[in-house]
Order: structure tokens, then C-alpha cells, then sequence
């Protein structure tokens, strides 16, 4: 190898905060979306075709098992706080294997049922325990961690989902049952993967052990629950984080039933929105680089959620050019807002958590997105009913809400400097 590959190689690796154990992580987790764009693409068809199910009853499994998974993110939140955080980890990517190759042993629909939302624990779990390690082996330049970790998960969705095309081209039940079991594998080697990464520090580490040196008693871990601004904070976010169900659910709907666009557009936006995240998460992560920095960012989320609220409403005033190029600014500028917003609610949640109960804290917001996985698509889909006049509406709730929001989190952070020490988690 020359010395300059080797010199290309070695500021690469310098670039991706975290050390080994941050890079190691990353790849766990490019692994995890590549299994999961593998089931996800076809767990419905799966359950049709495979198990038998009607619509209605497949409807109501997927709503059961996310209505199940919004108590993963405060529950893993909680362990991570008790146990060592790989082992929870490795704890989660277990279950996971095990409740999806459960399906394989049962059409009966109670246990297909239980089997699903048994799944959907361990897998909200999932995400907050990731972020909670990132912002442990990362530090101050968790910021940048996370949007690597964006990146490389836009990938590996993108891959998994390809692969899942071409099983479901063939369309057998041995395709189907190869993509679940495909995504059970891709668990288990995830897990192994896992349990070569070192435990990272915990942040109140530290202070626990200079507190065992002091005649005064330790004082009991903060109780995000009782806490009324943090949780305001995390209801606040539940809203912002409707960009997913926006793009996801309400805009193909809309395609189809509100304008004169052609319906092959509604996966060439999705493809956009992946690929926009691709390039842009990463550089767009220094706008976020410190509690403030990230505060700021809510302005001009505000305006991005005005300009592609109000384009979706303009898509359906008519006009084949009109409606597709209405679109294509609502998808773009709300995929901005995605990755604006991921900047924003990342780096400020991290903020907000007390060392004490760091864990607890970034479950508790883990309800947003959870919540929002459960209600957007509903609420979604009464919009696209409503019909043009919604969007605006929608606009003005969540500029109110980033008002709001702004307001909560200079309050609970008064001095910008402040922030600083709280940001540079691995230093306890």
C-alpha cells in the first residue's frame, strides 16, 4: 500500500468522531437498516400472503405492535441507566431475532399479534440506545456522529429496500420467509458485532465516584416524568417529527388523489428524500455544532415547514407542470426540514439530560417519534381528506410549535456557555 492511500485512510478514519468503537458502531447500524429495508418493504405482504390475514386484520397488528413500541424508548432509557449500555444493546438485537423468527412458527393471529408487538419493544429501544452511545463515544462531536450515522443508515434502507425488491419480484412464500429470515441474521450478526465494542463512560460516572467520597448522602437520579419543561420539550418534537408521516404517508396519498401529477412520481420522491439525506446530513451538521447553535436552528425550520406546507396546497390547485413542480419543492424543502429538525432535536435532547439519568431522559424522548409513528399516519391521512385548505393550517401549528419550542429550550438553557460542559458528555 503507498504511503499516501494509507495517509487517505488514516484522515478518513479521523474524521468519523468515536474512535474504533464509534466506526464499529456505524456499521452496526448501516447493518441494521439494510435488514430492515429488507422486511419492512414486504412485512405487510407478508402477513397477506404468507399468514393469510385480511386487510382489516393486518391493519390492526401493525397498529397493536406500534402502539406497543412507543413503551420501548422509555424502557430501554431506564435499563441503559441500570446496566451496562452494550449489554442492553446486545439485549434488544437478541429479542429482535427472536420475535421475528417467531413468525415463521405460526399462523395463529393472537400470537402473531403478540409475536409482532413483543418485536416492536426492543426496536423502539433501539434508537435511543444507539443515540445514547454515539453520545457517550462521540462527545463534543456528537453532532457530527449522528449525521454520519444518518447517512450511512439512508444507505443501508436504501439497499435493504432494493433487495426486497427483487425477492418480491419473485413473490414466492419462500421469498417472503428468506427476507424475514434475512432481517432475523442480520440481528444476530449485528449482536456479534456488538459485543466487540467497549462499554463507553457513563456521564455521571465520575460524579457518582467523587460523591462516594462525601459524608452527605447522594441525592436521588432526576425523574424526567416530573419533569414538566423537558417533557413539553419532547411533546414539541412530536410534532416536528410529522415530516416522516408528511412524506411517507400524505404525500403519495396526495399525489394520487388531490393532484394531477403522475403516480410514478410518489417513489421518485422518496428516492430524492433519500438522497438528499446522503449528501447533505453531514455537511449540514456543523450548523449544529453546539446547544445553541442548535437552538437557532428552529427559525429556519419554521420557514421550511411554511414553504412546503403551502407548496403541497399550490400542487392541487391544477395543471399536470403546476402540480409536479409543486412537489418537487415540497419534497425537497421538507426533507431539509427532516435534516434540520434531526440536527436540532439531537444535539438539544443530549443537552437537556441530566447525567444523573441521562438514559431515562433520552427515552422519554423517544416518545416523540414513537407517538408520532402511531398518530401521523392517522392524522395524515384526514388531512390529505380535508383537502387543500389543511395544509396551511398545519403550517401555522407547527410555526407555532417552533415558537414555542425556541422559547422552552432558551429557558432551560440561559447561558449559551453553559452549554459547553454539557455537550462534552465523554469528558465525566
Amino acid at each position: 500500500m503507498s504511503r499516501s492511500t494509507h495517509s487517505t485512510r488514516t484522515a478518513l478514519k479521523d474524521r468519523i468522531p468515536g474512535g474504533r468503537d464509534g466506526r464499529r458502531m456505524l456499521v452496526i447500524g448501516f447493518i441494521d437498516k439494510c435488514g430492515t429495508g429488507l422486511w419492512s418493504t414486504a412485512m405487510a405482504l407478508y402477513f397477506t400472503f404468507v399468514t393469510g390475514l385480511d386487510l382489516g386484520q393486518v391493519g390492526l397488528l401493525i397498529a397493536v405492535s406500534g402502539a406497543a413500541g412507543i413503551a420501548g424508548a422509555p424502557l430501554g432509557g431506564r435499563l441503559a441507566d441500570r446496566f451496562p449500555l452494550v449489554r442492553v444493546i446486545i439485549c434488544t438485537q437478541l429479542l429482535r431475532a427472536a420475535a421475528l423468527l417467531a413468525l415463521l412458527a405460526t399462523d395463529d393471529y393472537l400470537l402473531l399479534v403478540l409475536f409482532s408487538a413483543a418485536g416492536a419493544l426492543p426496536d423502539r429501544a433501539t434508537n435511543v440506545l444507539t443515540k445514547l452511545y454515539a453520545a457517550r463515544v462521540a462527545g463534543p462531536d456528537r453532532v457530527r456522529y449522528q449525521a454520519i450515522n444518518r447517512t450511512t443508515s439512508n444507505i443501508g434502507w436504501t439497499l435493504g429496500g432494493l433487495g426486497a425488491a427483487a425477492a418480491l419480484a419473485v413473490g414466492s412464500t419462500t421469498a417472503f420467509q428468506l427476507l424475514l429470515v434475512g432481517d432475523a441474521l442480520s440481528y444476530l450478526v449485528m449482536a456479534a458485532l456488538t459485543l466487540r465494542c467497549a462499554e463507553p463512560p457513563a456521564p455521571a460516572a465520575s460524579r457518582i465516584a467523587a460523591a462516594s467520597t462525601d459524608a452527605t448522602p447522594t441525592a436521588k437520579p432526576s425523574n424526567p416524568w416530573r419533569d414538566r419543561g423537558f417533557l413539553g420539550f419532547t411533546a414539541a418534537d412530536s410534532v416536528f417529527f410529522l415530516h416522516d408521516s408528511i412524506l411517507q404517508v400524505a404525500l403519495p396519498l396526495w399525489i394520487v388523489h388531490a393532484t394531477d401529477a403522475p403516480v410514478g412520481l410518489a417513489p421518485l420522491l422518496m428516492v430524492a428524500n433519500s438522497a438528499l439525506v446522503v449528501i447533505f446530513q453531514v455537511p449540514l451538521s456543523r450548523f449544529g455544532s453546539s446547544t445553541e447553535a442548535a437552538r437557532r436552528l428552529l427559525a429556519p425550520l419554521a420557514v421550511l415547514f411554511t414553504i412546503g406546507t403551502l407548496a403541497l396546497t399550490v400542487s392541487a390547485l391544477g395543471g399536470r407542470t403546476l402540480s409536479i413542480a409543486a412537489l418537487i419543492t415540497a419534497a425537497v424543502v421538507l426533507t431539509f426540514a427532516e435534516m434540520i429538525h434531526t440536527i436540532a432535536s439531537w444535539e438539544i435532547s443530549v443537552a437537556l439530560a441530566p447525567d444523573d439519568a441521562q438514559g431515562a431522559y433520552l427515552g422519554v424522548h423517544g416518545l416523540a417519534q414513537s407517538t408520532q409513528r402511531f398518530v401521523g399516519p392517522l392524522l395524515m391521512t384526514g388531512l390529505v381528506s380535508a383537502g387543500p385548505l389543511a395544509w396551511p393550517f398545519l403550517g401555522a401549528a407547527l410555526v407555532a410549535t417552533s415558537a414555542a419550542q425556541n422559547r422552552l429550550v432558551r429557558r432551560r438553557l440561559p447561558e449559551p456557555s453553559l452549554s459547553v460542559a454539557k455537550v462534552t458528555v465523554s469528558e465525566h
